[in-house]
């Protein structure tokens, strides 16, 4: 006959004791940890920790700016329209920034002041801007202008970077293509060609050592190549370094003349904004000089500014300097004398923009037919190097016969 035990296990016991015909115990699951929400708390202190320093691409400040200028136009107050922003932006670090930058104008700051707490998201001229806008009451109007010049700013960095990755990309595989022969491929037909016994022709022989070369001292040639490229990288951040690189590429043979009409543009495009906004002309140097990227801009705003500041005119410093094309000066001297200098500005900016399209569509046309070219030089040279001492020893053959 069975017995049922009755006895209650033990306090904070994980297993019930009951017995049936052998008496056995039967486990019960013990209770599972919420990993999931201890993985969420975690990955929120990172992005808390990751927001001081979170630098934010310029295409989503620019939806920012954009959707922050409709929902102050719509008549939202700023607190309310951040809130809204919050909620619907999918990048979780941004998402902490307008958290905070909300908080601190619900205590009390402005607007200014709280993204000033987070330099690498918003750049000067989104501060500046912002600065403007509070101190003459149209903040929305000055982030739709700030807004527009951010989708510019991308729409033409997207073109050519659009333009720049097909021939990199087609260079690269010819890089691969060309050592994958050069390093497993012609040592199979360097051994078949040491069984003739012959001489071989000049180029054969040259690809023969190239591969051997290459197999031998792969490992030194990469790290000399990592090292190389680090101590370019290096000299690159110096100042001198960063003046060499930038005038060489306003000169290189084929993307100088689109990196010029890029500076310019933008030169042109960031002054007009701020001016046109109220930002003070010795501020508006600095940020145009900030956001340059180029030692020539900067240079040129640093003499300008002191130039100004000593009763001068922007044209004059611009027709004494070289980086900036006679057309540009004309137009900023004219747009001087009618008292509408940002006007002049915009429309270099356009006239430059346009150029740079025009410039990026004309390299795209032109590049495709220069790589299928070099990728037939290239490729096609190595494969004939390779199949002429058997061409040779067809034509020997034939002429035994």
């Amino acid at each position: 006959m069975a017995f049922i035990s009755t006895r209650s296990a033990p306090a904070g016991s994980s297993a019930t004791r009951t017995s049936g015909g052998n008496g056995a115990f039967t486990p019960k699951p013990a209770a599972k940890v919420n990993y999931a929400a201890a993985q969420a708390v975690a990955k929120q202190k990172a992005n808390e920790k990751k927001a001081k320093t979170y630098k934010l691409p310029l295409g989503e400040l620019a939806i920012f700016t954009q959707q922050l200028a409709s929902l102050l136009t719509a008549g939202l107050p700023l607190v309310q329209c951040l809130e809204a922003l919050q909620d619907q932006t999918e990048d979780p670090v941004f998402r902490i920034i307008i958290r905070d930058v909300r908080i601190e104008i619900s205590q009390g700051g402005s607007f200014s002041n709280s993204v000033k707490l987070y330099p690498k998201s918003f750049n000067s001229l989104f501060i500046s801007m912002v600065e403007a806008g509070e101190a003459s009451g149209a903040l929305a109007e000055i982030l739709s202008k700030v807004a527009i010049y951010f989708e510019s700013s991308v729409k033409l960095t997207k073109k050519v970077k659009s333009a720049m990755t097909y021939p990199i990309a087609v260079i690269g595989l010819a890089f691969a293509l060309v050592n994958v022969l050069l390093i497993f491929v012609i040592p199979v037909f360097a051994a078949m060609f040491a069984d003739f016994g012959a001489k071989l022709p000049a180029p054969t022989q040259f690809l023969i050592d190239l591969s051997d070369f290459l197999k031998s001292n792969f490992f030194y040639l990469a790290a000399a190549g990592y090292g190389v490229f680090w101590g370019v990288q290096k000299f690159v951040s110096t100042p001198r370094g960063r003046r060499v690189k930038d005038v060489s590429l306003i000169k290189a043979p084929i993307f100088g003349s689109l990196i010029h009409k890029i500076a310019l543009s933008r030169f042109c495009r960031t002054y007009a904004t701020l001016i046109r906004s109220g930002v003070p002309i010795l501020r508006t140097l600095e940020i145009v000089a900030s956001a340059s990227n180029k030692t020539q801009v900067e240079d040129a705003c640093a003499e300008i500014a002191k130039h100004v500041s000593q009763g001068g005119q922007v044209s004059e410093v611009l027709a004494a300097n070289a980086f900036f094309p006679p057309m540009m000066k004309h137009m900023v001297k004219a747009g001087e004398s009618t008292g509408n200098v940002d006007g002049m500005m915009n429309k270099v900016a356009d006239f430059y923009d346009t150029e740079s399209e025009a410039t990026v569509a004309s390299l795209t046309s032109l590049i495709e037919p220069l790589l299928i070219v070099f990728l037939g030089v290239v490729v096609g040279g190595i494969v004939m190097a390779m199949f002429l001492p058997i061409f040779q020893l067809g034509a020997v053959a034939g002429g035994m016969q």
